[in-house]
């Protein structure tokens, strides 16, 4: 991972340019994500919610949970509720695709059928319906990405950060051992909540195959970027001082990038509503002092 730190909005968005410029290709675009605090790892929200626990004892180090015990717990702890509210079309467990998760080769070619392409769409709703996934979501575009980063009001954030990502900036993923830890794309080209369109969105998720139990297991994204390989999977992270929050939400609101254009909610409405009205006007009180 390549740390690139700017001082202001400007420069940021011409740092987007000149990556854009140099890495930016149809077979292999770049993906931005943006989160409130620098610090922060770069974690999908199921590594969050099981810090790789796993359900068998861990061997070799390989921990994390199996994508076979995802499967079922989408498909059969939560579907059936999921289907009667929300009246999503929620895929039946198949036992072939169940299968497929104990090949060695599962990830160079998921997903290619239609059922594959039924788990995807189901996958993406229940990630941006916030059910814990561990695909890690992206957007196609640096603003979307730039919104989410200075989206919330951080106090102790002393910095942003907005992360790019090349998965084959030669055009072509360079070969490895069947099986080994490896970040898979699977792309945008999939029929699912309208969030996803709205914040053109991108998704990745991380996983090495367990020959012990000869299962694929979630990884944490950032094992891979250590490994720093030039050939694919570069990543650079700029980072912005959070002083800079007030300018960037006036650009983004002016291109009409805010939360109701990107979530469409209730919810998000009256965000924005106070976004403009006052985090964005002229002349406001300087706030109070957060107790010690």
């Amino acid at each position: 991972m390549k740390a690139i730190d700017v001082p202001d909005w400007k420069t940021f968005q011409r740092t987007v340019q000149e990556l854009r410029n140099e890495y930016d290709k149809e077979s292999s675009p770049l993906l931005f994500r943006g989160q409130g605090n620098s610090e922060w790892d770069l974690t999908t929200t199921l590594d969050r919610n099981t810090y790789y626990t796993t359900d068998a004892p861990c061997k070799n180090a390989m921990c994390g949970m199996t994508l076979l015990h995802y499967y079922d717990l989408i498909t059969g702890g939560v579907g059936s509720e999921v289907k009667t509210f929300s009246g999503v079309d929620v895929p039946e467990r198949n036992q072939k695709i169940a299968e497929s998760f104990s090949e060695a080769e599962f990830l160079d070619h998921f997903p290619n059928t239609l059922l594959d392409m039924q788990l995807y769409r189901y996958m993406a709703y229940l990630r941006h319906l916030a059910f814990p996934s561990p695909l890690l979501d992206w957007s196609r575009s640096p603003f979307v990405a730039a919104f989410f980063a200075f989206r919330e009001d951080l106090p102790a954030s002393e910095k942003r950060a907005i992360y790019a990502f090349c998965k084959s900036p030669t055009g072509g993923k360079g070969g490895g051992v069947v099986g080994e830890l490896s970040i898979s794309h699977l792309g945008p080209n999939v029929q699912t909540h309208h969030r996803h369109f709205r914040q053109r969105c991108d998704y990745t998720f991380c996983a090495a195959f367990d020959a012990n139990v000869r299962q694929w297991r979630f990884q944490s994204h950032q094992k891979v970027f250590d490994k720093a390989d030039p050939e694919q999977d570069l990543l650079w992270k700029i980072t912005i001082p959070s002083d800079e929050r007030e300018t960037a939400l006036r650009v983004l609101n002016d291109y009409n990038l805010n939360a109701f254009s990107l979530f469409g909610s209730e919810e998000s409405l009256v965000e924005t509503m106070w976004l403009r009205e006052y985090v964005l006007r002229e002349s406001k009180p300087k706030k109070l002092p957060r107790p010690a």
